[in-house]
């Protein structure tokens, strides 16, 4: 298997409609041990075919897949606390200082995993998210508003797990999940409850 990762930013439109929504399509891809092979260059040609997406094999995927959930996990988890829009997130001054903490939560946890993310990666995080569309949602977030199965815990609860088996502290995550988990227990089925207006 290789290690790979794509930059989008769509919608399900209905079935079989995908609407695409912002941010130009990206997919970053490579072998995990950072070696080259022929199967990597047979995908980077197969990808050069296309139109309208940027692929690229990259020199270290796991810095990449890295700084990938570094950006996501943070946005959907206050995404989905806050239920608010990219826009509005950024532009408060709490709810902006909560998703800097989920990104130097995250960027901690990488680091005492051997990921070398560059030290300025919080930050350049930060300067992406400011430049994504006002309404912009992250999936999870919109699964979780929706009452659907999510990816809270292949996200955030992927946080919380590895910050514990570091021994890296991630109160902000810990929060979030704690916060959530009752909403993805109950769209699984796990979990049964009403809320009353």
């Amino acid at each position: 298997m290789l290690g790979g990762l794509c930059r989008i930013l769509v919608y399900v439109g209905g079935p079989g409609h995908i609407r695409h929504a912002g941010v130009p399509p990206y997919i970053a891809f490579g072998e995990l041990d950072g070696s080259s092979s022929a199967r990597v260059d047979a995908l980077r040609q197969a990808f050069s075919r296309t139109r309208g997406v940027t692929a690229e094999v990259a020199s270290d995927i796991r810095i990449e897949m890295w700084s990938k959930f570094l950006f996501i996990a943070a946005l959907s988890g206050v995404g989905a606390l806050t239920r608010a829009p990219i826009g509005v997130i950024r532009s408060q001054p709490e709810s902006r200082q909560l998703l800097e903490q989920a990104l130097e939560e995250i960027y901690a946890v990488a680091l005492a995993n051997r990921i070398a993310l560059p030290p300025d990666a919080v930050r350049e995080t930060l300067a992406f998210i400011d430049t994504l569309p006002e309404n912009g949602t992250a999936s999870m977030q919109r699964d979780i508003i929706q009452e659907r199965p999510s990816e809270l815990d292949a996200q955030v609860g992927a946080v919380v797990r590895l910050g514990e088996r570091r021994g890296v502290a991630v109160p902000v995550h810990r929060m979030i999940y704690a916060a959530l988990l009752p909403l993805e227990r109950r769209a699984r089925g796990e979990l049964e409850f009403t809320m009353q207006a």
